[in-house]
């Protein structure tokens, strides 16, 4: 038992240190120079966790609020609006950011979306393609319980690149965009290691409490 959670240690103590190469990855691409998003199909991997900048038209009649957003404990929205990017047919999901949510919740807030071609600049993140849903959230209506790209490019019947903006360039429109540090999750694997030697230490305690014991017995 000591041998095995002791192995279990020292592989979440690996899995940390490959966690903090990852974390240092992703922090180096956050800090590295923004790079243009073509209108161009893409690889989400060519374009994730970089700052990309990206030139468009939003397409606000499309924007939608997902729900149960917290900031600073009050509870709000994230709002999205697809941007047709100049020179083709593709376009790209922008989390322009959070707005609080009304007392009535019948009231959603209102939101301005500036005309004409825009320059953004944000972080380019690729949501998860599952999420936990007590049921399929199948609402038309213009608030969602979760961001699926796939569930989006059905709706609207557009080409979505396979990533989400996180918008980082100001403007004038009350959001906040107070966006968490990407986190490889070096932490978890450091407190699973923790663990597993506490037990490790326990059943070598219990080992030699129990010996001790016996030898005491038959003395």
């Amino acid at each position: 038992f000591v041998l095995l959670t002791l192995s279990l240690g020292e592989w979440q103590t690996r899995r940390a240190q490959e966690k903090l190469e990852l974390q240092a990855r992703i922090d180096a691409l956050a800090a590295s120079p923004a790079v243009a998003l073509p209108a161009r199909a893409i690889e989400a991997s060519e374009f994730a966790q970089r700052t990309i900048e990206v030139r468009g038209e939003f397409l606000a009649e499309k924007t939608l609020f997902i729900d149960n957003r917290v900031y600073r404990m009050q509870p709000g929205y994230h709002v999205i609006t697809p941007l047709r990017i100049s020179g083709g047919n593709a376009h790209v999901v922008i989390n322009r950011g959070w707005v609080a949510a009304d007392p009535r919740r019948d009231v959603l807030p209102r939101v301005d979306t500036p005309m004409g071609e825009q320059v953004l600049q944000g972080l380019a993140i690729i949501p998860p393609e599952h999420v936990y849903e007590l049921a399929p959230d199948t609402s038309r209506g213009p608030v969602r319980q979760n961001l699926a790209l796939e569930r989006l490019r059905a709706q609207w019947r557009i080409a979505l690149q396979p990533v989400v903006v996180l918008q980082t360039s100001s403007a004038a429109d009350g959001f906040v965009r107070d966006w968490p540090r990407q986190d490889a999750g070096v932490n978890t694997h450091l407190a699973y290691a923790l663990q597993w030697r506490v037990m490790a230490a326990v059943g070598l305690l219990l080992w030699v409490s129990l010996n001790l014991r016996k030898v005491h017995d038959n003395d």
